[in-house]
């Protein structure tokens, strides 16, 4: 391909019929969504520079995209080359994500917004990521989040309404793994590492799925972490684990931690998670028994700083990564308006669901083609497209050629499931002999 034709890196073109896959899948979620009672926003592309590096994005923020100041002079490049504090030169940035330009929205919008607000936010982020496989600098985000409910019936409503975006888009077998922060902070307190070191010791637990136990211990005690307090992890580490440790109950629970755990929190997950269950079975009619749906991972920890409470992700059983998570962050709000709101939210990873999402044959069925001898008058050709289309198909028109498998092929990869052909002697749509593509 000559240079120069490429999308920037990271970020694509689509094909019609990606397109077209995406569209579906995103008016799937929508229609879920919006049947649960959340109500969908929209926010600028871009928000303040100050707003978006003001800690609430943890390590999203060195990842933003800063937008240069408008009319910058020599002088006003002098200052930022000898310091090398570029931020003086941008005043605003690309949305990292919309958790961010929703605490801001919230903010503004307040006085008309009900006490409970349920939102939907789907749209396109930037991240300056490294680009490689499954990850992009520019990708959709699917949120739905709840402003204004401190208790439980949250984080089970976007649980119940995740679970049920994914049964409409045909994700069979997926599972939510759901924590609490304050559970983590506990054990961490628990096995005696020191305030000032548990952020870092989170980010290396979280690795457990990608570097193992010995991984995780060497890491730590490479970092200079608390000798006696590794040891105690790994104790816990290696012990044996319970029984049937999906199902939820506050003796399950308890069973997967170490002693000294705040009961409180213990009982408030398990309520999460046991509610979270019977909805499913409700909604599915599968015996609440059966293989749990949602599972406690007592070293769930999510990467980011500001969850305050229960975090959740959903696991595929096919596939060695999440796609998608979320949890409470009660403190962000606050940051924007002097006063705490509760809040929590889940995220459907779109650009990992996309791929293993399937159009309906229905809408295939009713997308035809139709393939005319050049001598078919344009009048006749509108006329009976405008026909077909009035009753609810999608219609192309394309000229008989040459090599008409290879067109047929185009046309099927295109979404198109039938095909015709129209000559001279085609008055209506009446005269047409349908046949199926493939």
């Amino acid at each position: 391909m000559a240079p120069g034709v490429t999308p920037p890196r990271g970020m694509r073109d689509f094909l019609p019929a990606e397109k077209a896959r995406r569209e579906h899948a995103l008016g799937v979620i929508r229609r879920v969504y919006s049947s649960f009672g959340f109500d969908e926003i929209e926010t600028p592309v871009v928000e303040d520079y100050a707003r978006l590096h003001s800690g609430l994005g943890g390590d999203n923020e060195k990842l933003a995209f800063n937008v240069l100041k408008r009319g910058l002079t020599g002088d006003d490049l002098a200052q930022p080359a000898e310091t090398g504090d570029l931020s003086t030169l941008t005043d605003l940035g690309l949305r990292f994500d919309l958790t961010v330009p929703l605490a801001r929205f919230y903010a503004t919008h307040r006085a008309d917004l009900p006490p409970v607000f349920r939102s939907i936010q789907i749209a396109p982020v930037w991240r300056a990521e490294r680009p490689q496989k499954g990850r992009y600098r520019q990708f959709v985000q699917c949120d739905i989040d709840i402003i204004g409910e401190s208790g439980p019936l949250a984080e089970i409503e976007l649980i119940t309404a995740t679970a049920a975006a994914l049964r409409e888009l045909g994700l069979a077998g997926c599972r939510i793994r759901i924590n609490d922060r304050r559970l983590l902070t506990g054990m961490l307190d628990v096995f005696g590492f020191d305030a000032a070191e548990r952020s870092q010791v989170l980010i290396t637990i979280d690795k457990l799925d990608k570097v193992g136990v010995g991984g995780v211990l060497e890491e730590l005690r490479s970092r200079g972490a608390t000798a006696g307090a590794v040891d105690a992890l790994e104790l816990f580490l290696t012990r044996v684990a319970p029984e049937n440790p999906g199902q939820f109950g506050e003796a399950a629970i308890r069973a997967q931690l170490p002693d000294g755990i705040d009961d409180t929190v213990i009982a408030e997950l398990a309520s999460i998670g046991t509610a979270a269950e019977q909805a499913d079975a409700a909604a599915t009619g599968r015996d609440v028994n059966d293989t749990p749906f949602v599972v406690f991972d007592p070293f769930l920890v999510r990467g980011m700083g500001y969850y305050t409470g229960p975090i959740f992700e959903i696991e595929h059983p096919e596939l060695g990564y999440s796609l998608g998570g979320g949890g409470r962050y009660d403190g962000m709000i606050g940051r924007f308006l002097g006063s705490d709101v509760p809040a929590t939210g889940f995220s459907i990873g779109f650009e990992r669901i996309v791929d293993l999402v399937s159009l309906p044959e229905a809408s295939v069925s009713e997308a035809i083609v139709l393939i005319y001898d050049k001598t078919v008058p344009p009048a006749a050709l509108v006329s009976l497209k405008a026909e077909l289309v009035s009753t609810g198909r999608r219609v192309r028109l394309e000229p008989r050629a040459k090599n008409l498998k290879a067109l047929l092929a185009r046309v099927q990869a295109a979404g198109f499931g039938a095909f015709a052909f129209v000559a001279d002697e085609t008055a209506s749509a009446a005269d047409l002999e349908i046949k199926p593509l493939g």
